[in-house]
Parts: structure tokens; C-alpha cells; sequence
């Protein structure tokens, strides 16, 4: 047998926890922390990585990986660049999907709902936070442009560390951040015989969501 027929035979049994109506916390928020606490606690790599999926104008969807930077009840955030090709799909389509792949907890978040830029205020603070490499990387890098070779990248680099090498480094006017502020949120809990746990909050209002289980 080849290795591409192979794979269907591959199995595993999820079984580290459950999830019921009763266990899962009312606010969808508070469960969201306390699954990303664990998260953190566990050490698993890259617990802030989403998966963010986008709409380009033709229809046509797009998915890449994020970093989450704050949550609050008003949404999940993070930041990029405004011109690059993420921010044109939402320029086009404000309708987003995020999905947090806790594969070692067993665990998946999906969100649903759409994205707001971030104030200008909101956007330095969080860039000033920045390793210096990352402020200049902002500056250097055209997202989602092409290029020739590596070595453009590198030579406007040099260019940046020599035009701000006194003081600090400014916020670009073509970076920021995008809030998604989800209309529903599905916690996925992996379970034995593929029965998984689907908790799902939908929104109703600005303070209400009405919970339901999902079939697996």
C-alpha cells in the first residue's frame, strides 16, 4: 500500500475531555479565556496562532494564519497590513471566520461574524509593544506583493535601521489592527467514536446569546 492510500487508515481516539451544557460557562468570552488559559498552560506551540478566512471579490475564499493580540466582549484582535491582500478582501467583504486549532487539547474555536479597524490609538500602543524588528518590519514589507528575491527585503531593512536610528520608530500609516466581533462561536471538544462535544453561541443582542449543542 502507497503512502496517499495509507492515510485514510490513520486513527486516533480523542479522549482528554468533555464539554456539556452544564460544565460550559453562559458568556462565551469567559469559556474562550478559560480554554485559552489552558492553553497557555499547556504549552502547546503557537496558542494565539487563528486561522482567519476571507472573501476576495470575486468570491473566492482565502485562509492564513494570524496572531491574536487581545480579546475582550467586544471581539478578537489582531494586526496587519493595510494594504496587503487580507485587507482588501475586507475592504471588499467585512464577513470573516476565525478557527483556533488546539489539536493537542483535542479543541477547536470557530467564530463567525465581521471585522472593525482598530483606532489609530489602539494600533500604536500595540505597536510600540513590538520588538524593534517588528516595528521595522512594518515598514519594509509590502505585503502580499511580489518580489523578486529576498535580498529586497533585505537591503530595505538597512535602509530603515539607518532612516530610524535616533528615537522611536513611527507607526506606519499603512498598519493596524482589525477587531472581529463574533455573531456566533462554536467550542469543539473531541470525544470518543467521533461523538464530539459541539457547544454553539449564537448572538441574540448585544448582552444575550442563546447556547445549543450541535450533532457532532
Amino acid at each position: 500500500m502507497n503512502m496517499r492510500e495509507d492515510i485514510a487508515s490513520i486513527r486516533k481516539e480523542y479522549t482528554q475531555a468533555e464539554l456539556t451544557e452544564q460544565s460550559v460557562l453562559k458568556n462565551p468570552f469567559e469559556q474562550f479565556e478559560k480554554w485559552f488559559q489552558q492553553a497557555l498552560d499547556s504549552e502547546i506551540i503557537e496558542p494565539t496562532a487563528m486561522v482567519l478566512s476571507t472573501v476576495n471579490p470575486e468570491g473566492q475564499p482565502f485562509q492564513r494564519t494570524v496572531l491574536l493580540k487581545t480579546f475582550n466582549n467586544d471581539g478578537f484582535v489582531f494586526y496587519t497590513n493595510y494594504e496587503s491582500r487580507k485587507a482588501d478582501h475586507l475592504n471588499h467583504n467585512p464577513r470573516v471566520s476565525l478557527l483556533f486549532p488546539w489539536y493537542m487539547l483535542e479543541r477547536q474555536v470557530a467564530i463567525t461574524g465581521h471585522v472593525e479597524k482598530v483606532s489609530t490609538k489602539e494600533s500604536l500602543k500595540y505597536f510600540l509593544s513590538r520588538p524593534k524588528g517588528s516595528q521595522l518590519g512594518a515598514w519594509v514589507s509590502n505585503q502580499s506583493e511580489v518580489i523578486s528575491s529576498r535580498s529586497i527585503l533585505e537591503t530595505k531593512l538597512a535602509q530603515m535601521k539607518q532612516k530610524f536610528k535616533d528615537g522611536e520608530i513611527p507607526l506606519p500609516d499603512h498598519w493596524g489592527g482589525y477587531r472581529v466581533i463574533p455573531e456566533s462561536i462554536e467550542f469543539w471538544q473531541g470525544r470518543k467514536s467521533r461523538l464530539h462535544d459541539r457547544i454553539y453561541f449564537q448572538k441574540e443582542n448585544t448582552n444575550s446569546w442563546n447556547i445549543s449543542r450541535l450533532s457532532p
